[in-house]
């Protein structure tokens, strides 16, 4: 199996999601090209003020360089100081509906060099859903996806990179999950390369199938001025935890990459309160007592 093989697949994927988003929202992606200083670079496609995404972007990226970041060797810093290469698909969608989730999907490969010794390869990505209003229906159908997505590589996959999910993308300051979780893997090279490399393709073969029901049944949904607020105030969370905790973030910065195409994740209306909590008993509460909760939903 060569690299070529996996950055065809990604770019692939890139367009069959983008050209599927297109159709739910009925305007166009920006798309754009971009260069790395010290080498690669990648292909970003961005909505903005769209019909039904307020904000989204599916990103592309291929990148190299003679060192391995800080928060690529953070696991393992025996890899310090090796040559590396890295591409993937990352994707993050806000919905303008507050009834429609925030979704993350990213999939990637890395490879570290040094001479004189074999590469070491690993892949990671997974993919994790944010409610701001919840509905059970809709977080049984998204995880029963991701079961069913890693079914083939054993009855314990799917637990083990659900609760993976639910530890990862958990906000230690706040001590609250960031939403209702999916899938998450890193540093994942077991138990050979092309049954990992089958794994990714899953994931992202999968997404839409996960995401894109959600999506049509919430984006039509009647709101108001309160949903919004309250969308505005957890989104807040979101860049909480894109900003402070997540190692693709870190990545992406400290290797040079595209700040714009990196900082797409977050959502374009943001809130923040002092000391805030939602009504017991509100629908917003709902939220906190029903959903963010890591729990089984299959």
């Amino acid at each position: 199996m060569s690299t070529s093989q996996i950055k065809e697949f990604l770019i692939n994927l890139q367009d069959s999601i983008v050209a599927a988003l297109e159709q739910v929202d009925g305007k166009s992606f920006r798309r754009d090209q971009w260069d790395r200083p010290g080498g690669g670079g990648g292909a970003s496609a961005v909505i903005e003020e769209g019909n039904v995404l307020e904000r989204g972007g599916v990103n592309f990226s291929h990148v190299y360089g003679n060192g391995l970041p800080p928060s690529a060797t953070a696991a393992r810093p025996e890899l310090s100081g090796r040559s590396f290469e890295a591409m993937g698909v990352s994707l993050v969608l806000h919905p303008r509906n507050p009834y429609a989730p925030t979704v993350h999907m990213n999939i990637r490969y890395f490879e570290a060099r040094k001479e004189n010794a074999d590469p070491v390869w690993w892949f990671g990505g997974g993919m994790d859903l944010t409610p701001y209003y919840g509905y059970e229906e809709d977080a049984v159908h998204f995880h029963q996806v991701c079961k069913d997505t890693l079914q083939p590589f054993g009855d314990d996959c799917y637990p083990r990179l659900k609760k993976w999910c639910d530890e990862y993308f958990f906000l230690k300051h706040r001590n609250e999950p960031r939403g209702i979780g999916g899938v998450f893997f890193d540093d994942w090279n077991r138990p050979d390369f092309e049954t990992c490399f089958h794994l990714i393709k899953n994931v992202g073969n999968n997404f839409l199938t996960a995401y894109r029901p959600i999506l049509e049944k919430r984006k039509d949904t009647p709101y108001g001025e309160r949903e919004r607020d309250f969308q505005a105030y957890r989104r807040g969370r979101y860049v909480e935890f894109n900003l402070v905790w997540d190692r693709g973030t870190l990545f992406g910065l400290q290797t040079g990459g595209r700040t714009e195409s990196i900082l797409m994740s977050l959502p374009p209306i943001v809130k923040w309160r002092y000391d805030w909590k939602p009504q017991a008993g509100s629908v917003e509460n709902k939220l906190y007592t029903d959903f963010l909760i890591g729990k089984n939903w299959v």
